[in-house]
């Protein structure tokens, strides 16, 4: 008997594809565009456009601590004066769900991040739940972990 529930529950899992090979439908592409809006602000230190993909009362749990938008900002942008500073995000989407107006998707982040002269890669799997406002996916809580990749 366990060998045929073993069995069973083994073919049903066959039946799932690779998550983060199934293509988006256009509703999951708007959310994970509006993440990548938010790394595009970020790495062009743009607080207007970061504002702009966030809700007001959005929370960042970085780092073991959590960090309203304004933390963000002072952290990533405000304290950033490298005159060097580049960051190119990858990001790989491994899942994106959405229930009326509510959305979260999962991905692992990998920055680029080029400073006063030195390179370094951060790798993150961060999770974001968003919100729709007025027709537009606003993220509402960014959870981020990171993660070391060999």
């Amino acid at each position: 008997m366990k060998f045929h529930w073993l069995m069973g529950m083994m073919g049903l899992m066959s039946l799932q594809p690779a998550r983060a090979q199934q293509a988006a439908s256009k509703d999951q592409q708007a959310v994970q565009q509006t993440i990548t809006h938010l790394f595009d602000a970020l790495s062009d230190r743009d607080s207007t456009s970061l504002k702009n993909s966030c809700t007001t009362d959005i929370i960042f749990y970085e780092y073991g601590e959590t960090w309203p938008l304004d933390k963000l900002i002072l952290m990533a942008i405000t304290k950033n004066t490298a005159s060097d500073f580049k960051r190119v995000n990858t990001l790989v989407f491994l899942d994106t769900y959405i229930h009326n107006d509510i959305a979260w998707t999962t991905y692992n982040n990998t920055a680029e991040i080029f400073q006063n002269g030195k390179s370094i890669t951060i790798n993150w799997l961060e999770t974001v739940i968003l919100v729709k406002q007025e027709n537009d996916w606003k993220a509402k809580l960014l959870h981020s972990t990171r993660v070391n990749r060999k």
